[in-house]
């Protein structure tokens, strides 16, 4: 059994929450838009990091992270992206591959929304952990965790970091 965490579009931004949300977990797995090799290696010092790069890290974080990572965590199948999309409207750059073959998660982030959903079409379920970051049109931050037990996944929980100050 493992416990995850999940987080996205952190955009460079630090939140010493991350550290108490995450600390029961035995991996954090970060779908993209990083921002930082801080906020990395930050994530790095709590737990095990699995992570890919987005669309606005740099060099030195394309170079850690790749685009994808395909892995098996227990009995499941999980396949992380930054830019994925969703049930029925997947992105050109993934689709391919999940028409193909499937993972039995498939985690992405990009677009600050949160997401969870069952494909029943692929048999997949998508989680999106919305954005941890303080950029974007979100208006909450959010986190994901969950449990991977063989092959089952279970116990998922969104936790809200709580609204985005409002700028003047």
């Amino acid at each position: 059994m493992k416990r995850i965490g999940i987080l996205s579009d952190t955009h460079g931004h630090w939140d010493a929450r991350f550290a108490t949300h995450f600390a029961p977990c035995d991996e954090i797995w970060h779908a993209g838009d990083i921002g930082s090799v801080d906020v990395a290696e930050r994530l790095a010092a709590i737990k095990p990091l699995r992570a890919v790069h987005g669309n606005i890290d740099g060099a030195e974080l394309r170079c850690l992270f790749p685009e994808k990572y395909r892995f098996r965590c227990e009995g499941v199948d999980v396949l992380i992206k930054h830019i994925g999309g969703h049930p029925g409207h997947y992105h050109p750059s993934v689709q391919e591959q999940l028409l193909r073959r499937p993972p039995t998660l498939f985690v992405c982030g990009h677009s600050h929304i949160v997401r969870v959903e069952h494909d029943d079409t692929l048999n997949m379920l998508h989680v999106n952990p919305g954005a941890a970051g303080m950029a974007g049109f979100q208006q909450v931050r959010t986190l994901v965790r969950l449990v991977i037990d063989g092959t089952s996944i279970r116990d998922l929980e969104v936790i809200e970091l709580g609204h985005k100050p409002s700028s003047q």
